[in-house]
């Protein structure tokens, strides 16, 4: 049995029959080949499947594919300015190393976009705080709060 489901992914509508269990992160990953979502653990403990939903940071692996219709998914693809340009999130990240193997990154990118968006003051315990469920394991992390306070910075002033 299939489900009929639509959505908008990256501003862009999608519409598919997919299978009642089907993950968010397959859709994206598999159907969509948007690859940039990347499944780490498939239990929702790394974050490396990061993307935003409604405005929302989730896990999509921790998403059915059906319980995204009618909603708007944003990917790590999706978020580069129409010129192709880097978010501030990802020029900061880059700028300040926040990033080793760069299996986690796209999550932790999705990740802190939303924290800057959301979170008062961006303290280095607001930050680790904000980030616990995203998981690096070749980082001390210290990059990567360097590089959330800097994108949210440039995010304020963009």
């Amino acid at each position: 049995m299939s489900v009929a489901i639509s959505l908008t992914v990256n501003g862009e509508p999608v519409s598919r029959e997919v299978d009642p269990r089907l993950l968010l992160s397959q859709l994206l990953r598999d159907d969509l080949c948007l690859t940039g979502t990347h499944v780490g653990c498939d239990t929702s403990q790394c974050g490396a499947c990061t993307v935003h939903l409604d405005g929302l940071s989730v896990k999509s692996c921790a998403v059915l594919a059906v319980q995204a219709d009618g909603t708007h998914v944003l990917t790590i693809e999706g978020i580069a300015g129409p010129d192709g340009a880097l978010h501030p999130m990802q020029a900061a990240f880059r700028e300040h190393h926040g990033l080793q193997c760069g299996f986690c990154t796209p999550g932790m990118v999705m990740g802190a976009i939303e924290l800057a968006r959301t979170a008062p003051d961006l303290e280095e315990a607001t930050i680790r705080d904000g980030l616990e469920g995203n998981l690096c394991r070749c980082t001390g992390y210290q990059n990567i709060v360097k590089a959330v306070r800097a994108g949210a910075q440039a995010m304020r002033e963009g």
